[in-house]
């Protein structure tokens, strides 16, 4: 249920052992695009491995579900008004799979969730369906991938199922078994859960102690990216590296499910967001204090080429991205934007430009470190205004 960023490789995946897959989405257009044997987000041999499933007829796609031994729930889970987990994506899966279950069915959400979750959707499906009281399997088992390594991620990272009872999460393992090669460690629905919330809480804060490093030393004229390379010298201390915020549907999204949970018992978390957050508005005003410069210098206002609009480098991910989050707002207060981004194409919000928009640029601000963008000529740069978020200019 669901054939996005997670669903659709999963179902792949699993097509790929010789399993039938009946894959669902409400979108038709992704529907006919799958069934074609083609897909519609980027990720490294995904299309060969659809393609091949589909021609083998492992792989079906459609708008509604049909009767099934294991169904698998990776709907998006968004926000709603202020940062509180929206469940309705989950809740409309849940409702179209009940009228199809039967006794033994195993139902696995992989969607990220608020503790309780599983517990609560097994107790939607039993009030619809009584008679399957203590008949089905239900699981939860969180998804921990990285976009461009999904596919081998998929198969080769451990997971953890965690089960309304111990005989749902048994059953979830032997599952994943099929097309899992790392370790599966069985635990309750509950701590599964909250291991996945964790897990990105967990990177949100490392993220937020780097950016808010790139502040002070900013504040005391210090080269952060320096700083970060010799302190991690010491064999105990890792730090991550800063940039223009935290985007991506986990990491800038999943704290917010423990931090309206547990508000009082989470702080730090809180903090790390809001520090994370403003990062991003600080980029904004910095850009902007640099246009005023240069209007002021020169009387007219500047051509600005902002270089990357994805939410990390080298994927064309634009989920909660906070480069694109910049350049929208500096677009629609007025400014003489030019957005680069070699990765999106046929963007409809406003024209994405080709790096040699930076040859006639006035200021250039680097928001996301694309490998591609070291290809700048850095002679180009010597009379031009250079905000560089992310170190490229040195590494080119």
């Amino acid at each position: 249920m669901g054939l996005g960023y997670i669903g659709l490789p999963t179902a792949a995946l699993i097509a790929s052992k010789g399993i039938k897959v009946h894959g669902v989405d409400v979108n038709e257009k992704i529907v006919e695009t799958i069934n074609k044997g083609k897909i519609h987000i980027k990720e490294p041999d995904l299309d060969n491995l659809v393609k091949k499933v589909v021609e083998k007829k492992f792989l079906i796609a459609d708008t509604k579900p049909t009767e099934a031994d294991i169904y698998i729930i990776a709907v998006p889970t968004p926000f709603k008004n202020d940062y509180e987990p929206d469940l309705s994506y989950v809740e409309s899966a849940i409702d179209m799979i009940t009228p199809y279950l039967k006794e033994g069915s195993l139902i696995i959400i992989e969607s990220t969730s608020p503790i309780g979750t599983t517990k609560k959707m097994y107790e939607r499906i039993v009030e619809k369906r009584p008679e399957l009281k203590n008949k089905i399997y239900m699981a939860y088992c969180p998804e921990r991938v990285l976009p461009g390594k999904i596919l081998y991620e998929l198969e080769h990272n451990d997971r953890v199922v965690g089960g309304i009872n111990k005989e749902s999460a048994k059953k979830a393992k032997e599952f994943y078994q099929i097309f899992v090669k790392g370790n599966i460690y069985e635990t309750n629905s509950k701590t599964a859960e909250m291991c996945k919330l964790v897990e990105n809480a967990y990177r949100d804060v490392n993220i937020a102690f780097a950016n808010e490093l790139s502040l002070i030393c900013d504040k005391a004229g210090i080269d952060v990216w320096e700083l970060i390379e010799l302190a991690n010298k010491h064999p105990r201390v890792n730090i991550l590296q800063p940039g223009v915020g935290v985007g991506g549907h986990c990491i800038a999204v999943d704290p917010w499910f423990l931090i309206k949970a547990f508000p009082n018992e989470s702080k730090l978390m809180k903090t790390a967001r809001e520090v994370n957050l403003y990062k991003t508005e600080w980029v904004i005003d910095r850009i902007k204090k640099a246009i005023k410069e240069f209007e002021k210098n020169y009387g007219r206002k500047p051509k600005v080429a902002c270089l990357g609009l994805t939410y990390k480098p080298d994927v064309d991910d634009l989920r909660e991205s906070p480069a694109l989050y910049i350049t929208e707002k500096l677009i629609e207060e007025g400014y003489n934007i030019y957005p680069v981004d070699p990765l999106i194409k046929d963007f409809d919000k406003f024209k994405v430009y080709d790096l040699d928009v930076v040859d006639n640029a006035d200021i250039v601000v680097i928001l996301v470190g694309h490998k591609l963008f070291k290809d700048i000529n850095k002679d180009k740069l010597k009379y031009k205004i250079v905000l560089d978020f992310c170190d490229i200019i040195k590494k080119v």
